[in-house]
């Protein structure tokens, strides 16, 4: 009995110092400035688009208005990919295609969707941090057929990747990823041309597209697990200008935002530390998630921290575009028709590391729309 009582003490004390260590490595951060200021929009120029039961992810809106969606995967949702047919969500091409089947490409782990210029929905799924097959699949919005389907390779997107988000070029023919590597930290930029069905992974641990030491200040929680170990997550918000010229990203927890031009990532002949010269430190930001630009040249961004959307100026002015509590961690990003901005807001504060029932408290879940006052292309 002795001899139980000191292995259980034992273990509880190895627990404790693994407790503390985790917390001394991981547990603390700073807090990143408010840089809000009074909004130009009153909270009521926020249009509510859809409630939902579970926390919406990434969005994208069609010329015509077709609102496509996806259910946040950190919510556990039982499907997968949406579309809002006459103001209900549908799961999207069918229900057949949000879980596991054999003989035919499916919905594993989908955060991040786009509509590129040429009428294709692109899904991108990280299927479960790469335990299962990271892949791109593109459906023709005509027919919701898939028209395009690419695995990645190990090499590419491994175990402990997680292809987040992406942005298509104008011309259809390349895709920029932000690989967010929450897991195994080596974020990196990945760029896929659809034509050679190749993939490249660029950028990796470069200071553009790692973690800053910031705690997210969520309202109403900071973002520490369990109460000790720091969510710095690395590159996420991705976004290309309206001619696809430059690529502007940065990491959630960073308070810069980047820039480099897209025929430099194009540009197989340039070594690693060549491109890495090319890439521009291009404006303060706040913390954000999502990211898009107008044709103007204003990159907007999303500020959980202060539940508002900011907008940066091609003269890196940082202005406040709306700021209301109903923005529960602004999201995903898409412009639609009549330069509507549409986002979705996942409240990731009441969905990462809590009980259902705390998540299922917190319903409903929203999208909003309004206008920015910018003309933007739908589907980005």
């Amino acid at each position: 009995m002795k001899l139980l009582l000191r292995i259980i003490a034992a273990v509880a004390v190895t627990l404790l110092l693994a407790v503390i260590a985790i917390w001394l490595k991981f547990g603390y951060g700073e807090r990143a400035k408010d840089l809000t200021s009074d909004p130009l929009l009153p909270a009521s120029a926020l249009e509510t688009v859809v409630e939902l039961d579970y926390p919406p992810g990434n969005i994208a809106v069609s010329p015509d208005g077709r609102v496509f969606f996806t259910l946040h995967p950190d919510g556990s949702p039982p499907q997968k990919v949406m579309e809002l047919v006459d103001g209900t969500p549908r799961p999207y091409p069918d229900a057949a295609f949000q879980a596991k089947r054999s003989g035919a490409p499916y919905f594993d782990t989908i955060l991040s969707l786009r509509i590129d210029r040429q009428g294709r929905l692109w899904t991108l799924d990280f299927a479960r941090f790469g335990m299962g097959v990271p892949r791109l699949l593109a459906f023709e919005l005509s027919t919701g057929k898939v028209v395009h389907d690419y695995a990645f390779p190990a090499e590419i997107a491994g175990r402990g990747s997680m292809l987040n988000d992406l942005q298509v070029s104008p011309d259809g023919n390349t895709i920029y990823i932000a690989e967010t590597s929450p897991l195994v930290h080596h974020p990196a930029l990945i760029v896929y041309d659809v034509t050679e069905g190749k993939s490249r992974r660029l950028l990796e641990r470069h200071q553009s597209v790692m973690p800053e030491n910031y705690v997210i200040q969520a309202p109403g929680r900071d973002m520490l697990i369990f109460g000790i170990y720091n969510m710095r997550i690395g590159v996420d918000s991705i976004a290309l200008d309206r001619n696809g010229e430059w690529l502007y990203y940065g990491a959630v927890t960073s308070d810069r935002l980047y820039r480099v031009r897209t025929v430099d990532l194009r540009n197989e002949s340039l070594s690693a530390d060549e491109l890495a010269n090319l890439v521009e430190d291009y404006a303060r930001k706040t913390l954000s998630d999502g990211i898009t630009t107008d044709v103007e040249g204003n990159v907007y961004l999303s500020d959980m921290e202060n539940s508002a959307v900011v907008m940066l100026s091609p003269d890196e002015t940082l202005t406040t575009i709306v700021k209301d509590q109903r923005l529960r961690w602004p999201d995903g990003f898409s412009f639609g028709p009549d330069d509507y901005l549409y986002v979705t807001c996942s409240s990731l504060q009441h969905v990462v590391f809590v009980t259902k029932a705390r998540m299922r408290k917190n319903a409903p879940y929203h999208i909003f729309r309004f206008k920015p006052g910018g003309q933007g292309i739908s589907g980005h």
